[in-house]
């Protein structure tokens, strides 16, 4: 077993009162182990399923498997011709807050969106009229609208600019936005990944104060009683009940939404509704998710007519 470094051990004791809990959650982050793999079905679910189910979780969307050990979705040709999507189960926890919007929406934009899963689970769950898939990051944008054709997501398209950029642009048009986003990416250790630094006050900080400036520039996007997601992969509350927090201090407009399927996970850090998905539960490596609603009343603002001029969609 790996020795916690005292900054994991400090991050545990600020997570977790019972110290049975904090051996847990240590073991799961020092001792990585293998995670059911997942797929989001895009295609009706073919009458003989080619893959070996694991158990289904109480929350699990019905178009969502989750797969045995050590099956391998992402080499079948099913997944090569689009019919289904390869996705981290914590990435499904976390975007299942969206199950609870039943309203139609007319405009989705995903802030940080490559490789694309939270666009994608968006897009089959809520049916919009248009989703726009933002990411700053230039190299990523080939994977993304690579996913995004290769699913046959329409009508879509994606984009590269700051979210700052965006706010000015764009101001209360979309019916929801999507903030999965940059974070210390703590959770990539209990997958056996790499994340340097992840658990450091400076790097933990560094991120906060990103999100934050993401989320606010997000919150200015979302439309009248429309929606505002926010996720992280990660487990300092500096990033996760914290920014909620902040942003109703900042934006009292916006409420927090209760999500009936999650309530088994509510987060005992905070007062407000928000869910996590712990690495010792072994349903995931780690996931944190909170809904807002923005309660302002009136119209909402139509995408200006040059906007989509520099947009690249993917189908029409």
């Amino acid at each position: 077993m790996e020795k916690p470094s005292n900054q994991l051990l400090k991050l545990s004791r600020s997570l977790f009162t019972d110290s049975a809990e904090q051996e847990k959650f240590i073991h799961a982050v020092t001792n990585p182990q293998p995670f059911n793999p997942a797929i989001l079905w895009l295609q009706p679910k073919p009458t003989e399923n080619p893959f070996n189910l694991e158990q289904v979780a109480l929350w699990q969307p019905e178009f969502v498997d989750r797969l045995v050990l050590n099956t391998k979705p992402g080499k079948h040709s099913l997944h090569q011709a689009g019919h289904y999507y390869c996705l981290d189960f914590s990435s499904i926890f976390a975007a299942s807050s969206l199950l609870t919007i039943t309203q139609p929406l007319a405009l989705i934009l995903d802030m940080c969106a490559a490789p694309g899963g939270k666009s994608i689970f968006a897009w089959k769950t809520l049916n919009p009229e248009l989703l726009l898939c933002n990411e700053v990051i230039g190299k990523r944008l080939g994977m993304l609208l690579s996913n995004l054709k290769r699913c046959q997501i329409s009508r879509s398209a994606t984009m590269n600019l700051d979210s700052k950029i965006l706010a000015e642009k764009i101001p209360e048009t979309a019916n929801l936005v999507i903030v999965d986003a940059p974070c210390t990416g703590q959770s990539l250790l209990a997958k056996g990944d790499k994340a340097p630094g992840c658990f450091h006050p400076v790097t933990i900080n560094s991120n906060a104060s990103r999100q934050k400036r993401i989320l606010a520039n997000s919150a200015k996007i979302v439309a009248p009683q429309g929606y505002l997601a926010y996720m992280t992969c990660t487990y300092s509350t500096a990033e996760n009940e914290q920014v909620g927090e902040w942003l109703l201090s900042k934006f009292p407009q916006f409420q927090p939404v209760i999500v009936p399927h999650l309530e088994k996970y509510r987060s005992h850090l905070t007062e407000i509704p928000c869910y996590r998905m712990w690495p010792q539960h072994k349903l995931g490596a780690g996931a944190f998710t909170i809904l807002f609603h923005n309660t302002t009343e009136g119209q909402k603002n139509q995408l200006p007519a040059d906007f989509l001029d520099s947009a690249r969609f993917t189908n029409l």
